[in-house]
């Protein structure tokens, strides 16, 4: 094999690459903190009592997990551009990703939400608990503390799947990495590189969860329990 490898010219656009890792971790936490916001929510209406509330949530849930990411980011950015409906690339391409991260995590918390026994709600209605206080103290957090292992994968994949925004036009790692790729045309040096920093950022991104966990699931740290 005759290839010379040719790192100094990628490396040589590591602000580019700065700039895209930036961009991937904005989209990738915005997507986050929304998508669980309402997959909580959803995940809340799909135990509601009120059954069109329940087959309204499930039909986004199904039509959401049953179609691709990509095809997703493609009608909701262009698709809804061809009847007037113009959306910024950055602020479509967030919006692909919350509408899809929601529906994996509200069947992530739906599950956790499940676990709970109900002598436990009995137990709360006893002690004169709230509505409130019992979805909360009882419900919602105890719930989301089983899950948060599952959560934490889900939200690291959709934080490599947002490099499928470039598809549509984003300018994240992706589509930096590719920009630089057509102008070096150092494919396998590119995509190492590559590579090795999604590598770092799913890493940091566990470790993020995991400092998370210890702050807010202090039972859990007190019990030597793993996240």
């Amino acid at each position: 094999m005759k290839y010379q490898f040719d790192f100094a010219s990628v490396l040589a656009q590591w602000p580019l690459l700065l700039e895209g890792a930036w961009v991937t971790v904005e989209l990738s936490f915005l997507a986050t903190v929304i998508g669980f916001v309402l997959g909580a929510l959803c995940a809340v209406a799909r135990n509601s009592r009120r059954p069109w509330l329940r087959r309204l949530v499930g039909a986004y849930v199904e039509a959401i997990r049953n179609t691709p990411l990509l095809i997703q980011s493609y009608f909701l950015i262009f698709g809804l551009s061809s009847i007037g409906a113009t959306l910024p690339i950055m602020a479509g391409a967030v919006l692909a990703l919350v509408i899809n991260i929601g529906a994996y995590t509200c069947e992530i918390i739906r599950a956790g939400m499940d676990s709970i026994h109900k002598g436990q709600l009995e137990a709360a209605d006893c002690l004169g608990l709230s509505p409130v206080q019992v979805f909360w103290h009882v419900v919602l957090r105890p719930a989301v503390e089983r899950v948060y292992p599952s959560l934490t994968s889900q939200f690291v994949l959709l934080m490599l799947a947002s490099s499928i925004m470039s598809a549509v036009g984003a300018e994240e790692l992706l589509g930096i990495a590719n920009r630089i790729q057509s102008d070096t045309f150092r494919n396998f040096e590119i995509f190492l590189v590559l590579w090795m920093v999604y590598l770092g950022l799913s890493y940091l991104m566990r470790l993020g969860f995991w400092l998370l966990g210890q702050i807010v699931f202090t039972r859990r740290r007190k019990l030597g329990t793993p996240l």
